[in-house]
């Protein structure tokens, strides 16, 4: 292990010693640059991503929170003027479990705390008072837990009930929500809202519970009531169902003469009134069916017609005549009656109809005469009808015409497009020529340093063996006149050993005296042969 790390060690000297004073700044660089960068990731990717501990805290609050999390050595970060603590992510629960054990946050102005120090010495005004803002906070503090709700205020009227009287004030509420920016509440949230706050507050009417947003918008429909519709959900139903209607009607026309050639408009009469209708008929059996009962009754007579009241003719004067009229013959009278209960069926039928009923629908649609001049407007109006089921005794309109489109603003968005997409196309390619060139100098000035170095390298070797050859004759030259024979013939003998260390001893003298090597050589150059 330490000869693999000495032979490393070993060459990145030679390869650093190969390098000019350029390339070495340029290589210095190169590795601060990456330092800096591997810096900054490990130090992006380390730093914990924070969330709220507390919000909306009074001054007090905040300063032993801070002062608790200093103790604690947990880090965090204020916001919104320092009412908002922020901690690292993992640590919200953990910390907020560990802070509420220690009584913190303490001063808190919302809530049934309020009513926490209440006394036999305060009066029934502050009694009424504090339990309404309690009232209030906990309400905030429920509406605040819905999905899209940053903050909540509440405000509640709450009337004296008034024992004597049959007039009652009602009470009433209102309530404003914070969204995040671009976001709204939907139909259902409203809905919620307004309920929540009703159910909360005894005798309090839904249709009293007034929601509006931070932009001043109100969410609910006095008009309609909220507890008949609420917010604006008619308008909701309408505006769904006209969407489909078009969007039917839309893909039918796509289809047939193409996108972009027709435009469907329809409006829909909805009925959201609720209804309720009680029919009873009554239906009479076959002649077999024998009656439920049946009574019969006769009457007869037989006598003198004036025998019994001395009857006469009735005088001008309202008196009776007795010598008139009556012949003193006998008369006689019979008179029968049936009475029969019959069986009768009986048919109860109690119908709602639910809110939402279409009353009408009004279908308009403009075709495009240029590009849809062989279809027949009638045909196109005689299809829609049939796909939605428009019914003239309903009160149903259609109405097809076809006329020029206004392709303008189309053209000129569609040539702003080609341009922008010219111009990404262009930048694109430039951003690639970039890189090319980059990376073409790059491996050029890659190419130069490896070709100098490696003419470096051959020029050493080469120096390095007429050092050798220049020693080696020196040697030989003295081993000729100092030694005897056989002394040189031992000389040769080892000499391919020696020859091999001689030129890593050469190398490492190279390496670590340039120099005096490069003097030593332009001497040997400059002197006569």
């Amino acid at each position: 292990m330490r000869t693999t790390l000495t032979g490393l060690l070993t060459r990145a000297r030679r390869t650093i010693a190969t390098l000019t004073a350029g390339q070495r700044a340029i290589a210095l660089v190169g590795a601060a640059a990456l330092l800096v960068g591997a810096f900054l990731v490990v130090r992006w990717a380390s730093t914990p991503s924070y969330a709220p501990l507390f919000s909306d805290l009074s001054g007090a609050d905040a300063s032993a929170v801070i002062e608790e999390l200093d103790a604690q050595g947990i880090p965090y970060e204020l916001s919104n003027g320092g009412s908002t603590i922020m901690v690292p992510r993992s640590d919200v629960y953990s910390t907020r479990i560990a802070l509420s054990g220690q009584g913190l946050p303490a001063a808190s102005d919302s809530g049934y705390s309020l009513l926490d120090d209440a006394d036999l010495s305060t009066s029934e005004f502050k009694e009424q008072t504090d339990f309404k803002r309690a009232m209030e906070g906990e309400l905030s503090s429920t509406i605040e837990a819905i999905d899209g709700v940053e903050t909540a205020v509440v405000r509640l009227t709450l009337p004296e009930k008034e024992v004597f009287s049959d007039d009652q004030t009602e009470p009433t509420a209102s309530v404003l929500v914070d969204t995040p920016q671009g976001s709204t509440l939907a139909a259902d949230q409203v809905q919620a809202v307004v309920h929540l706050v009703a159910s909360s507050v005894e005798r309090l009417d839904p249709e009293r519970v007034t929601v509006a947003d931070a932009t001043g918008t109100m969410l609910t429909d006095p008009e309609a009531g909220n507890g008949a519709g609420s917010t604006n959900v008619r308008a909701s139903a309408v505006t769904e169902f006209q969407d489909r209607m078009e969007a039917e009607i839309q893909a039918v026309l796509d289809r047939v003469v193409g996108a972009g050639n027709a435009i469907t408009d329809v409006t829909a009469d909805l009925n959201f009134d609720t209804s309720v209708t009680d029919t009873r008929t009554y239906e009479v059996p076959d002649d077999d069916v024998p009656p439920l009962a049946e009574s019969r009754s006769t009457e007869t007579y037989s006598g003198p017609a004036d025998a019994a009241d001395g009857g006469g003719i009735v005088g001008p004067d309202g008196q009776m005549d007795p010598g008139a009229g009556g012949t003193g013959d006998d008369s006689a009278y019979e008179n029968s009656e049936v009475t029969r209960d019959n069986a009768v069926n009986e048919t109860r039928e109690r119908r709602e109809a639910a809110p939402g009923e279409v009353d009408s629908i009004h279908v308009g649609v403009v075709l495009d005469a240029a590009r849809t001049a062989t279809i027949d407007p009638d045909h196109v109006e005689e299809l829609i009808t049939a796909a939605i089921g428009i019914k003239p005794r309903r009160g149903d309109t259609i109405e097809v015409a076809a006329m020029p489109f206004d392709r303008s603003a189309e053209e000129a968005a569609a040539a702003e497009i080609a341009a922008a997409e010219a111009a990404d196309a262009r930048d694109r390619r430039n951003d690639i020529l970039m890189a090319v060139a980059v990376f073409l100098g790059i491996a050029l000035l890659v190419l130069l340093a490896w070709l100098q170095a490696r003419r470096r390298t051959k020029r050493r070797e080469e120096a390095t063996t007429y050092v050798v050859e220049q020693l080696r004759a020196e040697a030989a030259a003295r081993a000729a006149v100092e030694a005897p024979v056989p002394a040189v013939a031992a000389l040769e003998a080892v000499e391919p050993d020696e020859n091999a260390q001689l030129q890593d001893e050469l190398r490492a003298l190279v390496e670590r005296q340039p120099e005096d090597v490069a003097a030593l050589l332009r001497g040997w150059l400059v002197e006569p042969r």
